[in-house]
């Protein structure tokens, strides 16, 4: 049966290629709407009803599921407003404002103790500056129950973070971001220059800020929406064999449909239309490729608006390759990886039902984080009367002014309000002093956070505490060749002693310190390990520490005056 089957393809698939251009849209073959479609769709959405409007708004602002907030971290549940204490005061409003939350809302409702959990399981000390970035983060969640009233009067307090280099100030942003999906960005002050220079201007953080958001929610409707399209999936798969379900194969579909279950059907070669531009990025189907082609900043209004125009002209999908619609693309490809592609394309076609650029704005201006490191290399000392030339130093706190207060950008995704985002600063102030800054900048960063410099108990805790420590990198890179790697724990201290001494009598640079002394220590094992016999052990012990490190140890004194 199953050969006489296949011997009746060709007819099947011309009987298909002919009903795909009369058949209506309730039963959709396994190819992406074309351009042509879209504009189509754009008419179609102008003759909505006001009532159609209503739905869509209403459905794309809808809670998402319970399994759907348990998607925040690996490791930590999260934490719905149900699981408060049963003593914790609530408020009719505060209820009532709770039970209308966006989906982004789950991302960001780690209570401060589990914030604090997880940075102590890669970071060393620091504890206040870890409790301020637990409290901003819970407090970006208590906000969002507030009552509408009050919901617009409370803003972000914006921290900066005073320490020394190397003392962890930058790995608290990054895991910051690892823990919440909520859009985070992390720059450096120093990349910006002053407007009317040539460079880029500090409105160009919120832009990569709304890319972050844009992918980030393209994502989570991506994951909301998969278990709905497997649903149907194999519906057009079927479909591409055996025509459609009202096309009298009946008993052929269900016997066609018995043995896809089977998996008898996995390498059964199918031809599909796939769009060139599947799997892009959140905004790539605008026509950025086609923009920066012409050296136009994808971010801005007027690359929109020529990728829109070229969209329409049929050139934003790269022409009509192949006899096929514009911007599609034949391909043959067996069932088993037909099924992922076509899950995509599915997919894809759900969400252009869904606002992704209202939800995306929503949750840049009410949850995103940036981060800018660096910023006391745009300082400079009020110590010299002399104005500084510096394309990079004051004009760009002037220009952060109204960032960090509040203003609205325009993107290519609309207008962003900066009203509510939380920024965060991070600078080491050797040469100057945080009370250098602009007076108007201090005050809107009005949480210090002062940062230790590292100790030597600091230095030995960063080898042996965090989960990817560099011992254990060391260990697992040498046991790729198949010797075995140990560290003496004398030879630990030693490491963490000879760090110590070197960042007060050279330079101090903190933890990176760590990294130079174990590449001097581990210089000659790691060149000898590939000629080593299989399951060979070194050991590594005080004493080799002292002779690998014996002639940095003399030299240290000198090195600093040496150009």
């Amino acid at each position: 049966m199953l050969t006489a089957a296949f011997r009746r393809g060709p007819s099947c698939a011309s009987a298909v290629t002919s009903f795909r251009q009369r058949s209506s849209p309730r039963f959709l073959s396994a190819v992406s709407t074309s351009a042509g479609d879209d504009d189509k769709n754009d008419d179609d959405d102008d003759d909505a009803s006001p009532a159609d409007v209503d739905d869509v708004t209403t459905g794309d602002t809808a809670p998402s599921d319970a399994a759907e907030s348990n998607e925040t971290s690996d490791v930590v549940s999260p934490v719905t407003p149900s699981d408060k204490p049963l003593d914790a005061p609530s408020s009719t409003a505060t209820t009532a404002k709770s039970t209308d939350q966006p989906d982004w809302i789950n991302s960001i409702n780690l209570r401060p103790n589990e914030v604090l959990t997880q940075l102590n399981r890669h970071i060393v000390g620091q504890a206040s500056a870890k409790k301020a970035v637990a409290i901003a983060m819970r407090n970006r969640w208590r906000r969002r129950q507030l009552p509408a009233a009050l919901l617009k009067e409370v803003t972000p307090r914006n921290v900066l973070m005073i320490g020394p280099t190397g003392c962890g100030k930058t790995e608290v942003a990054r895991r910051m971001a690892k823990l919440s999906d909520a859009p985070f960005l992390k720059v450096e002050a120093t990349k910006f220059t002053e407007v009317g220079y040539h460079g880029r201007d500090v409105d160009q953080i919120v832009r990569d800020l709304m890319d972050v958001s844009m992918a980030l929610t393209k994502k989570r409707q991506m994951e909301k929406l998969r278990e709905e399209a497997k649903l149907i999936v194999e519906d057009r798969i079927l479909d591409i064999l055996v025509g459609p379900e009202f096309s009298g194969t009946k008993g052929q579909r269900e016997s066609f449909r018995g043995m896809l279950e089977e998996g008898l059907l996995e390498n059964q070669e199918l031809e599909i239309d796939v769009p060139e531009n599947l799997g892009a990025a959140a905004g790539g189907k605008d026509g950025d490729g086609a923009v920066l082609a012409f050296g136009t900043d994808s971010n801005s209004m007027s690359a929109q608006a020529i990728g829109d125009m070229l969209k329409k002209l049929g050139a934003g999908g790269g022409g009509n390759r192949g006899g096929g619609r514009p911007g599609m693309e034949k391909k043959k490809m067996p069932i088993s990886e037909a099924r992922e592609v076509i899950l995509e394309i599915e997919i894809e076609k759900m969400l252009e039902k869904v606002d992704l650029k209202k939800e995306a704005i929503n949750a840049a201006e009410e949850s995103g984080i940036v981060f800018i490191d660096e910023i006391d290399k745009i300082c400079s000392s009020k110590d010299f009367n002399s104005k500084s030339a510096d394309a990079s130093a004051e004009g760009v706190q002037r220009d952060l002014l109204p960032l960090v207060e509040g203003t609205t950008i325009s993107t290519k995704y609309g207008n962003v309000n900066t009203d509510y985002m939380l920024f965060i600063g991070s600078g080491a102030f050797h040469a100057v002093k945080p009370s250098d800054m602009l007076p108007e900048l201090q005050g809107r960063l009005p949480i210090r956070v002062e940062l230790s410099g590292l100790t030597e108990d600091d230095l030995y805790k960063i080898l042996t505490e965090p989960e990817a420590n560099l011992v254990i990198q060391q260990i697992e890179l040498i046991k790729t060749e198949g010797v075995v790697l140990t560290f003496n724990d004398d030879a630990l201290r030693e490491i963490a002693k000879l760090a110590a001494h070197l960042n007060k009598t050279v330079e101090n640079i903190g933890a990176r310190r760590l990294h130079t002394v174990m590449e001097r220590i581990m210089e000659e094992i790691s060149f000898q390990a590939a000629e080593m016999d299989t399951a060979e052990e070194v050991k590594v012990t005080k004493e080799l520490v002292q002779e690998r490190l014996s002639h940095v140890m003399r030299t240290s004194d000198l090195s600093k005056y040496i150009l």
